[in-house]
């Protein structure tokens, strides 16, 4: 039987502690080569694309293959009353290539992007991180928040976007989750970042719009809304001034934050310092100086996605009440 695991279900048992754990996991095992990870491709449309992200992970706990579904549509709200983003995604077991389950991945997708921000933030700022300036205040600006909070204790938040109804609703609701914490809406980009310890961006920008003077050295960058060719949130110069840590690299150089410096002849891969998987597996370190500033281009990877993915569906399968499923053939 496959089973159909709606966004519900998969809401009820998916929560930020077991996302970052599950995403930390995922990246290690990449790191140790117990993973295999086709790049992504993509179908271009009119309106938006259509992009197709496979995934092997074996190691103790976790023999699992699966492909996510994946759409970026920018108008979908606004004409169809539908999410930007949706998601799919299909497990298979490696045995025998069965389809064990099919699932809602919009949520996966949303937990698992923030949990890689947390990860990174965990190996690449310093310790005593207390300032994050948190640029955009949309969905995936709430998952970021939420898994680096699991792993820094942050006292102040600034909050950066172009619309102050957008940043004063995002700190209201915040500080009612994390009272010890200040929420500060700020609409001067600059002011937002400086002194900040934590940067993370979170925008569909394709003009860079945080300058290299607005960062101070020890500061720890997270680049997460670059995800596709053309899209670049940081100044080039800032970016070939880090220490840059990248998800994968032919993701990255082909969508990620430095697609656009590495298209343009500015970056080369000699420039990139590690894949996360590798610091997270030991074969590098990650932050080794508390001047030094560092860069986490986060473009998403399959391995998020199915590793995430199971988790669920393991968790929903020791439910008394399990989720509905068909016989396909």
């Amino acid at each position: 039987m496959t089973y159909l695991i709606t966004a519900k279900e998969v809401q009820s048992v998916l929560t930020y502690p077991l996302s970052l754990k599950t995403v930390e996991a995922a990246f290690k095992a990449y790191g140790q080569g117990k993973a295999c990870l086709p790049p992504k491709s993509y179908l271009i449309f009119k309106d938006g694309d259509l992009r197709s992200m496979p995934a092997y992970i074996n190691t103790p706990g976790m023999n699992i293959a699966g492909i996510k579904s994946v759409n970026v549509h920018p108008d979908n709200h606004k004409k169809f009353g539908l999410p930007t983003v949706m998601a799919t995604i299909l497990l298979t077991d490696p045995k025998n290539g069965f389809n064990i389950a099919v699932l809602d991945g919009t949520h996966i997708t949303n937990m698992r992007t923030g949990a890689a921000g947390g990860v990174a933030t965990k190996y690449l700022s310093r310790s005593n991180s207390k300032v994050m300036a948190l640029v955009g205040a949309g969905a995936q600006a709430c998952t970021q928040l939420h898994h680096i909070m699991l792993t820094r204790n942050l006292k102040e938040v600034r909050v950066h976007t172009r619309s102050e109804k957008s940043m004063i609703k995002f700190c209201r609701e915040m500080s009612k989750e994390y009272p010890e914490v200040t929420f500060l809406p700020e609409p001067d980009g600059r002011k937002a970042c400086r002194g900040a310890d934590i940067v993370t961006t979170t925008t569909t920008t394709r003009k860079p719009i945080i300058r290299k003077s607005w960062i101070d050295p020890g500061t720890h960058i997270n680049g997460i809304g670059a995800d596709a060719a053309g899209k670049q949130e940081l100044e080039t110069s800032l970016t070939k001034s880090c220490k840059i840590v990248i998800d994968e690299w032919q993701q990255a150089s082909h969508s990620g934050e430095i697609n656009v410096p590495i298209s343009r002849g500015n970056l080369e891969k000699k420039d990139i310092y590690a894949e996360l998987g590798e610091i997270i597996a030991g074969k590098k370190k990650g932050r080794t100086s508390d001047n030094e500033i560092t860069l986490f281009d986060s473009t998403g990877l399959a391995i998020q996605d199915v590793s995430t993915a199971y988790v669920v569906y393991q968790a929903l399968m020791k439910k008394r009440k399990k989720p509905k499923h068909i016989k396909l053939f």
